[in-house]
């Protein structure tokens, strides 16, 4: 009876174009829920093309929560995201909806699930600036490859052109001698307020879902991704927008150093490395629900699985 004590909370995971979003909203639909968003970029105001942010007509009316609200120059750390989160899911459940926690950036996700609280280490300006160099004369692919090798359960959550948290990780251990990892670890200290159901979109057969990314991919080209790039990378958003996936891989073209061809088709390729990080991680939690979107109906098999969780709740 303890569990029911808890928070329920339905979590949308997985790889990028795995239909996150889409499945979501159903289940906000059927289950009177309100959708949270679990992404370290769909955070930030602009750059709506290339982090896939949920168009209106996409949300169907849903509520959509912890996503465009922040500006691409502040500095937005897990445990600033995490303190947000639990007051926006404690505000939806105590109107009597259903928190539906959706996205792909996985240590978002387990820290505010598993209830992990960070203990804030002094910042070393040195240090990250030698770092921050490092990465622009190195690239970040550089740096991603180094904290692999010290800590990489955090490097498989990451994409190369998020140098913010590559940076901050790698400062960490080298400022304090304890990886992400193990401050994660240490930080267990109280239990989770949340029974949590995970919903992880997989795929059996890989190709099926790099098939989707890379259709996804032309479709944001459609969409204007390259305009919206180019505005991106020559105003004001800086480092933050060099570190969108879709901005980095088309600055060369833009400078013309490569065909829009090859830019596009690198795009792709990071993107399909980046999923491949993302089943890593969530493929590392044994209690999540397998969806796997080229075998089944993910939108029936979800149903099933949250209804199931709900009932055993008596609700």
């Amino acid at each position: 009876m303890a569990e029911f004590s808890k928070i329920p909370i339905v979590a949308v995971v997985g790889p990028t174009a795995s239909g996150k979003t889409a499945l979501a909203v159903e289940l906000c639909k059927a289950f009177n829920g309100e959708a949270v968003c679990a992404d370290s970029m769909q955070i930030y105001r602009g750059m709506s093309i290339a982090t896939a942010k949920p168009a209106p007509e996409e949300m169907e009316g849903v509520p959509h929560h912890m996503v465009d609200f922040l500006s691409p120059e502040e500095r937005y750390s897990v445990s600033d995201y995490c303190k947000a989160a639990e007051a926006c899911i404690r505000d939806i459940n105590s109107r009597g909806r259903l928190p539906v926690l959706v996205g792909g950036t996985g240590l978002y996700i387990d820290s505010l699930l598993n209830n992990i609280r960070f203990t804030e280490s002094d910042t070393d300006l040195e240090l990250r600036q030698r770092l921050n160099k490092r990465a622009e004369t190195e690239g970040a692919e550089v740096l991603l490859a180094e904290l692999m090798k010290i800590d990489p359960e955090s490097a498989a959550g990451l994409h190369p052109n998020n140098v913010k948290r590559v940076v901050r990780a790698l400062e960490l251990y080298y400022s304090s001698g304890k990886t992400m990892t193990q401050q994660i670890e240490a930080s267990r200290k109280t239990p989770t307020p949340y029974e949590a159901c995970v919903l992880f979109l997989t795929a059996e057969d890989r190709q099926f879902l790099y098939g989707r990314i890379d259709r996804r991919v032309d479709e944001m080209l459609k969409n204007g991704l390259e305009a919206e790039a180019r505005e991106a990378l020559s105003g004001g958003l800086g480092a933050t927008a060099r570190q969108a996936i879709g901005y980095k891989e088309l600055a060369p073209y833009f400078s013309g150093e490569v065909t829009l061809e090859q830019a596009v088709e690198k795009l792709k390729r990071e993107t399909r490395r980046y999923a491949k990080r993302q089943l890593t991680w969530f493929n590392r939690n044994e209690r999540a629900h397998r969806i796997y979107i080229d075998k089944e109906d993910p939108g029936a098999r979800a149903a099933e699985i949250v209804k199931s969780f709900l009932e055993g709740r008596g609700q």
